[in-house]
């Protein structure tokens, strides 16, 4: 399964009301909040076996589905 399709699954089990493809403002929309951040990061890492550190934890990384997969696809490269 796609990287971005496996992504959207997880987060449409967090919040199943929004279009993901369309939305770019996750965090600063305020549609993730902090349990739903710390839930994605370690679904993230179980689904994928990456590390998101501090550094990769910003909004720009989180603010929508492309934004996600680009982050788990560096992350899983290297």
């Amino acid at each position: 399964m796609e990287t971005k399709e496996r992504i959207r699954e997880i987060l449409l089990e967090l919040h199943d009301d929004v279009d993901y493809d369309r939305e770019d403002c996750l965090v600063g929309g305020k549609i993730l909040d902090s349990f739903d951040l710390v839930t994605l990061v370690a679904e993230l890492g179980q689904e994928f076996g990456i590390d998101i550190t501090a550094e990769d934890f910003v909004p720009e990384n989180f603010n929508s589905l492309d934004a996600l997969a680009a982050m788990a696809e560096r992350l899983m490269e290297g």
